[in-house]
Protein backbone atom coordinates (compact mmCIF):
# COMPACT_ATOMS: atom_id res chain seq x y z
CA UNK A 1 0.00 0.00 0.00
CA UNK A 2 1.22 3.44 -0.99
CA UNK A 3 1.22 5.51 1.85
CA UNK A 4 2.16 9.15 2.96
CA UNK A 5 4.09 9.92 6.08
CA UNK A 6 2.64 13.93 7.34
CA UNK A 7 4.81 15.39 9.94
CA UNK A 8 8.85 14.18 10.63
CA UNK A 9 9.21 15.29 14.02
CA UNK A 10 9.69 12.47 16.93
CA UNK A 11 7.05 9.92 15.74
CA UNK A 12 7.33 10.40 12.36
CA UNK A 13 10.70 9.49 12.53
CA UNK A 14 9.34 6.52 14.63
CA UNK A 15 7.05 5.28 12.41
CA UNK A 16 9.42 5.54 9.47
CA UNK A 17 11.78 3.47 10.97
CA UNK A 18 9.09 1.10 11.73
CA UNK A 19 7.75 1.37 8.08
CA UNK A 20 11.09 0.18 6.76
CA UNK A 21 10.31 -3.28 8.32
CA UNK A 22 6.85 -3.34 6.64
CA UNK A 23 7.15 -5.00 3.39
CA UNK A 24 3.48 -4.12 2.27
CA UNK A 25 3.77 -0.62 3.01
CA UNK A 26 6.04 1.61 -0.13
CA UNK A 27 5.94 5.63 1.45
CA UNK A 28 6.02 7.50 -1.31
CA UNK A 29 5.21 10.82 0.26
CA UNK A 30 6.48 12.75 3.00
CA UNK A 31 5.87 16.25 4.23
CA UNK A 32 7.22 18.92 6.83
CA UNK A 33 7.41 22.03 7.35
CA UNK A 34 11.00 22.10 8.57
CA UNK A 35 13.01 22.46 5.22
CA UNK A 36 16.19 20.05 7.29
CA UNK A 37 13.77 17.36 8.46
CA UNK A 38 12.35 17.30 4.84
CA UNK A 39 15.91 16.81 3.36
CA UNK A 40 15.96 13.29 5.18
CA UNK A 41 17.91 15.08 8.11
CA UNK A 42 16.02 13.43 11.39
CA UNK A 43 18.65 13.18 13.68
CA UNK A 44 17.16 16.37 15.68
CA UNK A 45 13.85 14.44 16.06
CA UNK A 46 14.30 13.88 19.46
CA UNK A 47 11.58 12.17 21.72
CA UNK A 48 11.51 10.25 25.37
CA UNK A 49 12.26 6.73 24.51
CA UNK A 50 15.71 7.00 24.24
CA UNK A 51 16.46 5.73 20.45
CA UNK A 52 18.61 8.59 18.42
CA UNK A 53 17.62 10.50 15.11
CA UNK A 54 19.04 9.30 11.85
CA UNK A 55 18.95 10.73 8.03
CA UNK A 56 16.75 9.14 5.38
CA UNK A 57 16.66 8.80 1.47
CA UNK A 58 13.89 10.91 0.57
CA UNK A 59 14.94 10.91 -2.80
CA UNK A 60 12.62 8.75 -4.52
CA UNK A 61 10.12 10.64 -2.23
CA UNK A 62 7.40 13.38 -3.30
CA UNK A 63 8.34 15.85 -0.70
CA UNK A 64 5.75 18.63 0.19
CA UNK A 65 6.40 21.75 3.07
CA UNK A 66 2.01 21.89 2.90
CA UNK A 67 0.45 19.02 5.14
CA UNK A 68 -2.87 20.00 3.24
CA UNK A 69 -1.36 19.22 0.00
CA UNK A 70 0.12 16.09 0.83
CA UNK A 71 -2.86 14.33 2.24
CA UNK A 72 -4.77 15.52 -1.41
CA UNK A 73 -1.69 13.40 -3.46
CA UNK A 74 -3.22 11.41 -6.31
CA UNK A 75 -0.82 8.53 -5.74
CA UNK A 76 -0.79 7.56 -1.79
CA UNK A 77 -3.63 5.25 -0.85
CA UNK A 78 -3.37 5.91 3.18
CA UNK A 79 -1.96 8.89 4.88
CA UNK A 80 0.17 8.29 8.32
CA UNK A 81 -0.59 11.61 10.44
CA UNK A 82 2.24 12.40 13.29
CA UNK A 83 1.39 16.14 12.80
CA UNK A 84 0.94 18.26 16.15
CA UNK A 85 -2.31 17.56 18.05
CA UNK A 86 -4.05 20.87 17.06
CA UNK A 87 -4.03 19.42 13.10
CA UNK A 88 -5.02 16.04 13.80
CA UNK A 89 -8.45 16.51 12.93
CA UNK A 90 -7.97 18.73 10.29
CA UNK A 91 -5.30 16.68 8.29
CA UNK A 92 -7.76 13.16 9.02
CA UNK A 93 -10.52 15.50 7.81
CA UNK A 94 -8.90 16.56 4.35
CA UNK A 95 -7.59 13.22 3.58
CA UNK A 96 -10.68 11.32 4.54
CA UNK A 97 -12.41 13.77 1.89
CA UNK A 98 -9.82 12.51 -0.45
CA UNK A 99 -10.72 9.31 0.04
CA UNK A 100 -7.44 8.02 1.75
CA UNK A 101 -7.75 5.67 4.90
CA UNK A 102 -6.13 8.03 7.99
CA UNK A 103 -4.09 6.31 11.01
CA UNK A 104 -3.36 9.57 13.32
CA UNK A 105 -1.30 9.32 16.07
CA UNK A 106 -2.07 9.69 19.44
CA UNK A 107 -4.08 12.12 20.83
CA UNK A 108 -6.74 11.28 17.93
CA UNK A 109 -7.95 15.35 18.55
CA UNK A 110 -7.94 18.07 20.80
CA UNK A 111 -11.24 17.45 22.39
CA UNK A 112 -14.40 14.43 21.63
CA UNK A 113 -16.13 17.29 19.15
CA UNK A 114 -13.39 17.03 16.20
CA UNK A 115 -13.02 13.14 17.02
CA UNK A 116 -16.86 12.85 16.30
CA UNK A 117 -16.03 14.74 13.26
CA UNK A 118 -12.94 12.21 12.23
CA UNK A 119 -15.49 9.42 13.02
CA UNK A 120 -18.24 10.73 10.80
CA UNK A 121 -16.00 11.68 7.92
CA UNK A 122 -14.76 8.04 7.57
CA UNK A 123 -18.08 6.81 7.47
CA UNK A 124 -19.41 8.66 5.00
CA UNK A 125 -16.13 7.71 3.10
CA UNK A 126 -15.70 4.69 3.22
CA UNK A 127 -12.28 4.50 4.94
CA UNK A 128 -10.39 2.82 7.43
CA UNK A 129 -9.86 5.95 10.79
CA UNK A 130 -7.73 4.48 13.34
CA UNK A 131 -6.03 6.21 16.48
CA UNK A 132 -2.32 4.55 16.69
CA UNK A 133 -2.60 3.86 20.75
CA UNK A 134 0.55 1.74 20.70
CA UNK A 135 -0.04 0.50 24.04
CA UNK A 136 -2.56 -1.80 23.01
CA UNK A 137 0.15 -3.16 20.40
CA UNK A 138 3.16 -3.14 23.08
CA UNK A 139 4.80 -6.42 24.14
CA UNK A 140 4.52 -5.08 28.22
CA UNK A 141 0.70 -4.82 28.00
CA UNK A 142 -0.29 -7.66 26.07
CA UNK A 143 -0.32 -10.27 28.80
CA UNK A 144 -2.18 -8.01 30.79
CA UNK A 145 -4.68 -7.47 28.09
CA UNK A 146 -5.20 -11.14 27.52
CA UNK A 147 -5.44 -11.90 31.17
CA UNK A 148 -8.34 -9.20 31.55
CA UNK A 149 -9.99 -10.57 28.64
CA UNK A 150 -9.89 -14.27 29.64
CA UNK A 151 -11.63 -13.17 32.82
CA UNK A 152 -9.55 -15.94 34.19
CA UNK A 153 -8.35 -13.92 36.90
CA UNK A 154 -11.93 -12.84 38.20
CA UNK A 155 -13.20 -9.34 38.91
CA UNK A 156 -11.29 -5.89 39.01
CA UNK A 157 -10.33 -4.68 42.24
CA UNK A 158 -7.90 -2.17 41.92
CA UNK A 159 -5.62 -0.71 39.29
CA UNK A 160 -2.73 1.66 39.10
CA UNK A 161 -1.54 3.18 35.45
CA UNK A 162 1.40 5.14 35.57
CA UNK A 163 3.38 7.27 33.53
CA UNK A 164 6.14 10.31 34.06
CA UNK A 165 8.86 12.40 31.98
CA UNK A 166 10.60 14.88 31.93
CA UNK A 167 8.69 18.20 30.38
CA UNK A 168 9.92 17.39 26.54
CA UNK A 169 12.09 19.93 25.37
CA UNK A 170 12.18 19.52 22.07
CA UNK A 171 8.88 20.75 19.54
CA UNK A 172 7.97 24.03 21.15
CA UNK A 173 4.20 23.01 20.86
CA UNK A 174 3.76 20.75 23.20
CA UNK A 175 4.16 23.27 25.84
CA UNK A 176 1.21 25.29 24.07
CA UNK A 177 -2.27 23.87 25.00
CA UNK A 178 -4.11 25.39 22.34
CA UNK A 179 -1.74 22.80 20.30
CA UNK A 180 -0.90 20.01 22.58
CA UNK A 181 -3.82 19.97 25.05
CA UNK A 182 -0.91 19.91 27.99
CA UNK A 183 1.31 17.80 29.17
CA UNK A 184 -0.90 15.25 31.18
CA UNK A 185 -3.37 15.03 28.23
CA UNK A 186 -0.63 14.02 25.91
CA UNK A 187 1.10 11.87 28.15
CA UNK A 188 -1.62 9.68 29.65
CA UNK A 189 -3.87 9.58 27.14
CA UNK A 190 -1.92 6.30 26.56
CA UNK A 191 -2.93 5.05 30.14
CA UNK A 192 -6.64 6.49 29.77
CA UNK A 193 -6.88 4.31 26.55
CA UNK A 194 -5.76 0.79 27.93
CA UNK A 195 -8.03 1.54 30.78
CA UNK A 196 -11.08 1.77 28.33
CA UNK A 197 -9.38 -1.19 26.40
CA UNK A 198 -9.29 -3.43 29.55
CA UNK A 199 -12.90 -2.16 31.67
CA UNK A 200 -14.80 -0.27 29.50
CA UNK A 201 -16.12 3.30 30.29
CA UNK A 202 -15.96 4.52 34.02
CA UNK A 203 -19.25 5.58 35.76
CA UNK A 204 -17.40 8.84 37.51
CA UNK A 205 -14.12 10.01 37.78
CA UNK A 206 -12.39 12.36 40.48
CA UNK A 207 -8.87 13.80 40.41
CA UNK A 208 -6.42 16.22 42.17
CA UNK A 209 -2.93 17.85 40.66
CA UNK A 210 -1.09 20.56 39.82
CA UNK A 211 -0.29 22.76 36.38
CA UNK A 212 2.10 25.33 35.46
CA UNK A 213 3.68 24.55 32.19
CA UNK A 214 5.67 27.83 32.08
CA UNK A 215 8.11 26.06 34.58
CA UNK A 216 7.03 22.61 32.67
CA UNK A 217 4.68 20.83 35.68
CA UNK A 218 2.03 19.30 34.81
CA UNK A 219 0.44 16.54 37.42
CA UNK A 220 -2.40 14.26 38.35
CA UNK A 221 -3.93 11.66 39.96
CA UNK A 222 -7.13 10.79 38.71
CA UNK A 223 -9.57 8.00 39.59
CA UNK A 224 -12.00 6.55 37.23
CA UNK A 225 -14.83 4.72 39.51
CA UNK A 226 -16.49 1.54 38.40
CA UNK A 227 -18.66 -1.40 39.50
CA UNK A 228 -16.07 -3.51 40.82
CA UNK A 229 -13.20 -1.89 41.27
CA UNK A 230 -11.15 1.67 40.99
CA UNK A 231 -8.86 2.58 38.21
CA UNK A 232 -5.83 5.60 39.27
CA UNK A 233 -3.95 7.08 36.47
CA UNK A 234 -1.47 8.86 38.19
CA UNK A 235 1.93 10.67 36.30
CA UNK A 236 2.72 13.89 34.21
CA UNK A 237 5.72 15.91 33.57
CA UNK A 238 8.35 16.62 35.95
CA UNK A 239 10.38 19.50 35.70
CA UNK A 240 12.64 19.59 32.16
CA UNK A 241 15.25 17.60 30.83
CA UNK A 242 16.27 15.80 33.82
CA UNK A 243 13.58 13.58 35.16
CA UNK A 244 13.31 10.21 33.51
CA UNK A 245 10.53 8.28 31.66
CA UNK A 246 9.34 5.27 32.78
CA UNK A 247 5.54 3.64 32.51
CA UNK A 248 4.56 1.46 34.66
CA UNK A 249 1.24 -0.65 36.22
CA UNK A 250 -0.29 -2.44 38.65
CA UNK A 251 -3.21 -4.37 38.20
CA UNK A 252 -5.39 -6.44 41.32
CA UNK A 253 -8.02 -9.17 40.20
CA UNK A 254 -9.69 -11.29 42.39
CA UNK A 255 -7.23 -13.78 41.26
CA UNK A 256 -4.18 -12.54 41.13
CA UNK A 257 -1.93 -9.57 40.53
CA UNK A 258 -0.36 -8.50 37.14
CA UNK A 259 2.22 -5.73 37.81
CA UNK A 260 5.43 -3.90 35.06
CA UNK A 261 7.57 -1.28 34.90
CA UNK A 262 9.61 0.21 32.28
CA UNK A 263 12.56 0.28 34.95
CA UNK A 264 13.62 -3.41 35.11
CA UNK A 265 10.44 -5.46 36.51
CA UNK A 266 8.95 -7.21 33.23
CA UNK A 267 5.53 -8.10 33.46
CA UNK A 268 4.84 -10.84 36.28
CA UNK A 269 1.53 -12.25 37.50
CA UNK A 270 1.78 -12.91 41.33
CA UNK A 271 -1.14 -15.24 42.17
CA UNK A 272 -3.99 -15.69 45.00
CA UNK A 273 -1.86 -19.23 45.61
CA UNK A 274 1.49 -17.47 46.28
CA UNK A 275 3.24 -18.48 42.83
CA UNK A 276 4.89 -15.80 40.78
CA UNK A 277 4.80 -16.13 37.23
CA UNK A 278 7.06 -13.98 34.77
CA UNK A 279 4.96 -13.60 31.15
CA UNK A 280 5.73 -13.87 27.97
CA UNK A 281 6.48 -11.53 25.84
CA UNK A 282 6.07 -10.59 21.89
CA UNK A 283 9.24 -10.22 20.10
CA UNK A 284 7.76 -7.63 17.45
CA UNK A 285 8.37 -3.97 18.08
CA UNK A 286 4.53 -2.41 19.17
CA UNK A 287 5.15 0.73 16.70
CA UNK A 288 5.69 -1.87 13.61
CA UNK A 289 2.92 -3.87 15.19
CA UNK A 290 0.27 -1.09 14.76
CA UNK A 291 0.85 -0.02 11.67
CA UNK A 292 0.72 -3.28 9.94
CA UNK A 293 -2.62 -3.55 12.05
CA UNK A 294 -3.97 -0.60 10.27
CA UNK A 295 -2.46 -1.40 6.97
CA UNK A 296 -3.94 -4.67 6.82
CA UNK A 297 -7.50 -3.28 8.21
CA UNK A 298 -7.12 -0.65 5.26
CA UNK A 299 -6.21 -3.31 2.76
CA UNK A 300 -9.42 -5.87 3.38
CA UNK A 301 -11.60 -2.77 4.28
CA UNK A 302 -12.34 -3.85 7.50
CA UNK A 303 -12.64 -1.63 10.63
CA UNK A 304 -10.05 -2.06 13.31
CA UNK A 305 -11.55 -4.05 16.04
CA UNK A 306 -8.23 -4.08 17.91
CA UNK A 307 -8.16 0.15 18.26
CA UNK A 308 -11.77 0.98 17.14
CA UNK A 309 -12.17 4.73 16.39
CA UNK A 310 -14.98 5.27 18.61
CA UNK A 311 -12.73 3.92 21.67
CA UNK A 312 -10.32 6.67 20.72
CA UNK A 313 -12.63 9.16 20.97
CA UNK A 314 -13.85 8.06 23.99
CA UNK A 315 -10.39 8.32 25.17
CA UNK A 316 -10.06 12.04 24.38
CA UNK A 317 -13.09 12.70 26.10
CA UNK A 318 -11.96 10.83 29.37
CA UNK A 319 -9.04 12.95 29.72
CA UNK A 320 -10.80 16.22 28.76
CA UNK A 321 -13.20 15.33 32.02
CA UNK A 322 -10.41 14.23 34.32
CA UNK A 323 -8.77 17.71 33.41
CA UNK A 324 -11.71 19.10 34.12
CA UNK A 325 -12.03 16.88 37.75
CA UNK A 326 -8.52 18.08 38.53
CA UNK A 327 -9.85 21.67 39.00
CA UNK A 328 -12.32 20.14 41.45
CA UNK A 329 -10.19 18.08 43.92
CA UNK A 330 -12.28 15.96 45.79
CA UNK A 331 -15.64 16.18 43.46
CA UNK A 332 -16.77 12.85 41.93
CA UNK A 333 -17.82 13.66 38.29
CA UNK A 334 -20.52 11.40 36.26
CA UNK A 335 -18.61 10.73 32.69
CA UNK A 336 -21.29 10.33 29.93
CA UNK A 337 -20.76 10.06 26.74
Amino acid sequence: MKLGVIGLGFMGRTHLQALRNIPQAEVVVVASDDPVALSGDLTGAAGNLGTSGERFDFSGMRRYSDWAEAVRDPEIEAVDLCLPTHLHAPAALAALEAGKHVLVEKPMALDGEQADRMIEAARRAGRVLMTAHVLRFFPPYLPLADLARSGRLGALRMAVFRRRCAAPTWGAWLSDPAKSGGGVFDLLIHDVDFCLHLFGAPQAVSAAGYEDLGRGIDLIAAECHYNDGTVVLTGGWHHPAAYPFSMEYTVSFDGGTVDYSSEGRPPKLYTASGEAQELPLATQDGYQAEIEYFLECAAQGRQPERCPPEESAAGVKLMRLLAEARKRPGERIEFRL
